[in-house]
């Protein structure tokens, strides 16, 4: 069975509990760039080019999670499953 991730607005939104739940703020800003993580006056920020599709959003975030550190024990126990899943698919990814 492959847990090859859907681009699809119930991922995205997905992915965005995930975030909240790991204690970060998500804002949606136009400007000239591909997107991006930052933090900001001690707050977990991640700013994405409002412009992006559903994909691409999908797709920056992935490429911010990676980078993220992430504490499983503060997301719900749906969300440490999806977390989970999520790694396993990127880890996938960098094989291929």
């Amino acid at each position: 069975m492959s847990s090859k991730i859907r681009f699809t607005k119930t991922t995205l939104e997905k992915i965005e509990q995930l975030l909240i739940e790991a204690g970060y703020t998500i804002r949606y800003e136009k400007g000239n760039f591909q997107s991006g993580s930052c933090v900001l006056e001690n707050k977990k920020m991640i700013i994405i080019n409002r412009f992006f599709e559903t994909e691409g959003r999908i797709v920056a975030f992935l490429d911010i999670l990676q980078e993220l550190m992430i504490v499983q024990e503060k997301l719900s126990d749906s969300m440490q499953g999806f977390y989970h899943s999520l790694k396993v698919e990127a880890e996938k990814e960098e094989l291929v």
